[in-house]
């Protein structure tokens, strides 16, 4: 009896203490990856060992682990094959190719031995999920040291992973490992691999590949061969018969990835902080040219990027030919080298700037993947913008017109919607990208342009290397712009209510110009209203919004601002008087056009 009231209570202490984030300090799990793999590049097949120290900071006693194996999703009959064939707007790039593949075409990583401190463990693969329940609980703020063998097959290239893509390159490898799942304050995020998105956590990573003697390999990390001037990084060294050894380092990050071919032509352009930017691209003389003009603007997109956000804290980082399209990886990116230069350099804007947002300030993209690609999305925008002269004066016109699109086709979900649970692609895309982008620019209305700049700083300077939320960030931009901004954050993000503002009345009357306006769409507003007087002069009124509880700061401008009297939500129209002094020719409900109201046909008066 008394042992089984001390299992118990051991029992209660362990696993009673599972709390919200918002309900302990802050803490994050920490996995250390030691592995060295033997490639065969004919077969497309390579052996693998691990090692993994895994930190426990959580206040939880771990029972189980689990590990992605991606490579698994390219086959017939996954979830990922399966969700391609019946969702209503298929990925090109995908489309029933899964399907199809012949078995030396399929990927796969096939765990062959696994220990826990020595111990032989038992583990069951589930699809992409390798489920391993351990022979003794990590306690809280315990290590232990797990060591796996594994053999794989590289699929052919469909979705980011796999060789042969159709520019030629031999192996893009992305997600190529047995890789820990990531266990925060919502539990375990065992997610399987059915579309996009990822969340790790954070490590350092010791990687050895050898490889066929001819192969180039590119990707995270340290090597001889990537930084210049810097005799600390380990050599490439010579291999097995026939082969290379490649050794890599990084330090503090959430992923590896790398790629290999025997045609790259290696570059590299010494960028500012002692970065060394490295471009790997294959030997093609009708690309060559925009590669070489590349290099120069990737360094001002790094610099702007040092700006406006914060010191990239890394000595290298590399642009690869390879994967499909562009996507974003520690240290690096694979991209479709066979682009005409403007489209070459807008990729690698995007896919650099998901350096600060998502392998800096890592949020979980499956939850969250508006916060990754919509501030992605924003920021690389404006320096495109700037960097091709600043002609551009509404940098994220695009982003506004897509949200706008999406707004108003009766298909949108809330950004709370998990990233592979969206109806459609077209609807992620936009939700993510687009009104992700929007959140931000808006964002720019009701605190200040100023205010949100600095909101971006501060993000960096307080989350960077951690795992933020949403709430993470609106509270930082709640301490630095003195708002209340959680109404924005819910309506916004977790709600697919709309902005939608009206001039519902104009009338003369003895002391000068009624307006009435009105609010018809759910979420509340600060409002901005510009006036233009017969004589060409012009005035703004500034109205607050009550719940915001603070006041947006003046815009720099010689236009004189009257700021009036809040406006409460759940009132739905608001009077003025514009005094008499001046009669009024025509009246703008947000004349910068930030605020994305869905139907600005009602937004403007004008004195007929």
């Amino acid at each position: 009896m008394i042992r089984a009231i001390f299992t118990m209570a051991v029992a209660a202490f362990f696993f009673g203490n599972v709390t919200g984030q918002n309900n302990t300090s802050y803490w994050q799990q920490h996995v250390d990856y030691t592995m060295d793999i033997d490639v065969d590049v004919d077969k497309n097949q390579y052996e693998g060992e691990q090692t993994i120290v895994y930190t426990n900071n959580s206040p939880d006693a771990l029972d189980r682990v689990f590990y992605h194996l991606y490579f698994n999703a390219f086959q017939p009959g996954s979830e990922m094959d399966v969700r391609s064939l019946t969702i209503e707007d298929p990925d090109k790039r995908v489309g029933d190719r899964i399907s199809k593949l012949s078995p030396d075409e399929i990927g796969y990583i096939k765990p062959t031995k696994l220990t826990q401190d020595g111990k032989k463990l038992d583990f069951e693969v589930v699809g992409t999920v390798l489920e391993v329940q351990l022979n003794k609980p990590i306690l809280p703020g315990e290590k232990t040291t797990f060591k796996m063998k594994w053999d794989a097959q590289i699929p052919l290239q469909i979705r980011r992973s796999g060789r042969d893509n159709a520019e030629g390159v031999k192996l893009s490898m992305s997600q190529w490992y047995p890789k820990m799942a990531e266990y925060d304050f919502q539990g375990w995020h065992a997610d399987p691999y059915i579309g996009r998105e990822f969340h790790s956590p954070w490590g350092d990573f010791d990687v050895t590949i050898h490889i066929d003697k001819d192969y180039t390999v590119a990707g995270t990390g340290y090597s001889a061969e990537n930084v210049m001037g810097d005799n600390n990084y380990t050599k490439v060294k010579k291999g097995k018969k026939g082969k290379r050894t490649w050794h890599f380092t990084a330090p503090n990050v959430h992923d590896f990835t790398w790629a290999a071919d025997n045609e790259y032509i290696h570059d590299q352009y010494q960028a500012a902080n002692g970065v060394t930017l490295n471009f790997y691209y294959k030997d093609n003389p009708d690309i060559k040219e925009n590669w070489k003009n590349l290099q120069p603007k990737t360094a001002e997109m790094l610099e702007y990027f040092n700006e406006n956000i914060g010191p990239y804290p890394f000595k290298q980082y590399s642009v690869i030919q390879g994967g499909d399209g562009g996507m974003e990886y520690a240290m690096c990116t694979l991209i479709t080298g066979e682009r005409k230069f403007g489209s070459l350099m807008g990729v690698t804007a995007h896919e650099l700037a998901h350096t600060w947002f998502q392998f800096l300030m890592a949020t979980n993209e499956g939850k969250h993947e508006w916060m990754d690609e919509g501030f992605t999305t924003y920021i690389s925008n404006l320096a495109m913008a700037k960097i091709n002269g600043g002609e551009n004066l509404t940098p994220q016109a695009g982003a506004y017109a897509g949200y706008n699109y999406l707004a108003n086709s009766g298909k949108e979900q809330p950004q709370t919607t998990h990233a592979d649970r969206y109806a459609s692609n077209r609807v992620y895309g936009i939700a993510a990208y687009s009104k992700g982008a929007v959140f931000l620019s808006q964002l720019e209305y009701v605190i200040g342009k100023e205010n949100v700049a600095k909101s971006l700083k501060r993000y960096y300077d307080e989350w960077s290397f951690k795992h933020p939320t949403p709430n993470d960030f609106i509270r930082v931009a709640e301490k630095v712009s003195g708002a209340e901004l959680d109404w924005y954050l819910t309506d916004w993000t977790q709600t697919t209510n709309q902005i939608d503002y009206a001039i519902k009345k104009i009338e003369t009357i003895k002391d000068g110009t009624l307006v009435v306006l009105e609010r018809i769409g759910l979420i509340g507003m600060p409002i901005d209203l510009d006036v233009t007087y017969t004589d060409g002069s012009k005035e703004q009124f500034y109205i607050p919004l009550q719940m915001m509880r603070s006041e947006k700061p003046k815009a720099d401008t010689n236009i004189t601002r009257t700021q009036l009297k809040d406006w409460a939500w759940a009132y739905p129209t608001y009077e003025l008087v514009i005094p008499s002094t001046n009669k009024v020719q025509s009246i703008v409900i947000d004349a910068s056009m930030l605020m994305a109201d869905t139907d600005r046909e009602n937004n403007v008066w004008e004195l007929e």
